[in-house]
């Protein structure tokens, strides 16, 4: 754990990644997230479903607010997370958590203010009494969202939060 998860831990207990956001791999989700190359999310999905399984109850996408959604036309994490769900045979909860703000896009932000940024941006109407749900993503930069969306889920009661991610932006 680096030095400032250690000072104020994140809500999420693990996060899995499989690539350094660099090139080409960071080429690849720009691809598939700004010009709906759909095609690359099948690639990106397998190679996320290539870590170890945790044991999991269910798996759910990051969600996308409903203006982004309608924007994009897709949800990227949704399009990575079927293959996951699939050879994993876990379900794939696409209805419990909602993205309820619409925020300014965390990309366009210093570090320094994603976290406030994402701060009650999630709802979610499930019970996870117990559960231990796996979130999958894209990138990783700051981790801002991801704990946002811990949060959010470990308030509904999950005992474990592990991030699955393509790939993750590394420290300076």
């Amino acid at each position: 754990m680096c030095g400032g998860c250690l000072r104020k831990p994140p809500h999420f207990d693990a996060t899995l990644a499989v690539f350094a956001y660099a090139f080409p791999i960071d080429r690849l989700i720009q691809a598939l997230k700004y010009r709906g190359r759909l095609a690359v999310a099948p690639f990106l999905g397998e190679a996320l479903a290539g870590l170890p399984q945790p044991p999991a109850t269910r798996l759910v996408p990051m969600s996308l607010h409903r203006k982004r959604l309608s924007q994009r036309g897709f949800n990227q994490a949704l399009e990575i997370a079927r293959p996951v769900a699939k050879r994993w045979h876990l379900p794939l909860d696409t209805t419990s958590v909602s993205h309820e703000l619409d925020i300014r896009a965390q990309a366009g932000l210093p570090w320094d203010e994603r976290q406030r940024n994402v701060r009650g941006a999630f709802l979610c109407r499930a019970d996870l009494a117990g559960e231990h749900v796996v979130v999958v993503d894209d990138v990783m930069t700051t981790g801002a969202t991801l704990d946002e969306f811990a949060r959010t889920l470990k308030k509904r009661g999950a005992a474990r939060v592990t991030n699955l991610v393509v790939a993750r932006t590394l420290p300076p």
